[in-house]
């Protein structure tokens, strides 16, 4: 019975399991501290300033997510925390500003086709919420925000599930399994957002898609640098530099532009945003076809080699 549970070759905890305990200390703990601390201090300040509560809550939430991921690489996966993506060299931060430029550039790029097709209309600019605090001051909350969950979820859906999932079915074959944890683990991040408003089966198939789309440069080079500063900035520009939904939700009003879509849902994605439409959809397509080209010049070739050596370095 035990031998459910256990594995006795690797000295740890079977791969499902592993995921599962992570899963609930990615989640738990910083639940825990935004209903506790965080609703203390939104309690505490004044309109004006819940923007720095904000701020603070989401960083709060990323101590407990970093704190989590410390213990179960150490003690429930018992491997190096390098092999969950985060060998932070010279290389990892290029990555990093190559996926953050990337990311900007497609969004930026749908906002133009759409606006040059009339599909999208400046309404206003420098949109601060609340209105009386200065932009400047209350765009750090989408910043912060949008980071926390680009390294949040990136930890969980490839750091930890891709990389467990992979592990867990290699009697299949390296190149299988690889397939295999890719395509699940993007699965795992559709899910994620099944309860986000506008949501539906089709949004749901298209996250699963994007969730290729962000895992490619992770199974590519084995690091979650290029994951993060696309997750971060394809994010950040759609919700708070052009206020389309993300993922179905407007999570903060602060935005360099108040765009207006009246554009056809089909193109623009329409409540649910881009991500729904057939614009996001090819920006997509478009950068991870500039992600295989990177990679190709960056690491002189392209493949799953660099995963595959992250794979069961399990600490003595």
């Amino acid at each position: 019975m035990a031998e459910l549970f256990w594995n006795r070759d690797e000295q740890r905890l079977r791969a499902g399991i592993r995921m599962l305990v992570y899963f609930a200390m990615w989640g738990f703990g910083p639940a825990l501290l935004h209903s506790t601390v965080g609703n203390w201090m939104r309690n505490a300040a004044s309109a004006d300033w819940q923007w720095l509560v904000s701020v603070a809550a989401d960083l709060l939430r990323l101590a407990a997510v970093l704190a989590a991921t410390v213990i179960a690489a150490r003690w429930i996966d018992r491997r190096p925390l390098g092999s969950y993506g985060l060998v932070i060299n010279r290389r990892w931060w290029v990555d990093l500003i190559f996926g953050a430029l990337l990311g900007a550039l497609l969004m930026v790029g749908v906002f133009v086709v759409g606006w040059l097709a009339d599909w999208y209309v400046i309404s206003a600019m420098w949109v601060s919420s609340p209105p009386t605090a200065p932009f400047v001051l209350t765009i750090w909350a989408p910043i912060t925000w949008f980071v926390v969950i680009a390294v949040a979820e990136e930890l969980l859906c490839r750091s930890n599930q891709l990389l467990n999932l992979a592990e867990g079915w290699l009697p299949s074959g390296r190149l299988v399994a690889v397939m295999l944890a890719w395509l699940v683990s993007s699965a795992i991040f559709a899910l994620l957002h099944v309860y986000n408003p506008h949501s539906d089966w089709f949004t749901t198939l298209s996250l699963l898609g994007y969730g290729l789309f962000f895992g490619l440069g992770y199974v590519l080079t084995g690091q979650i640098a290029l994951p993060i500063g696309l997750h971060f900035t394809w994010n950040f520009v759609q919700g708070n530099v052009f206020s389309f939904p993300v993922s179905g939700r407007i999570t903060h009003a602060t935005t360099l532009f108040a765009v207006q879509d009246t554009g056809p849902v089909a193109w623009t994605g329409g409540a649910f945003g881009p991500e729904a439409g057939l614009l996001g959809m090819i920006a997509a397509l478009v950068g991870a076809g500039l992600i295989v080209l990177w990679v190709r010049w960056r690491y002189g070739g392209v493949g799953f080699d660099h995963l595959y050596a992250c794979m069961r370095q399990v600490r003595d």
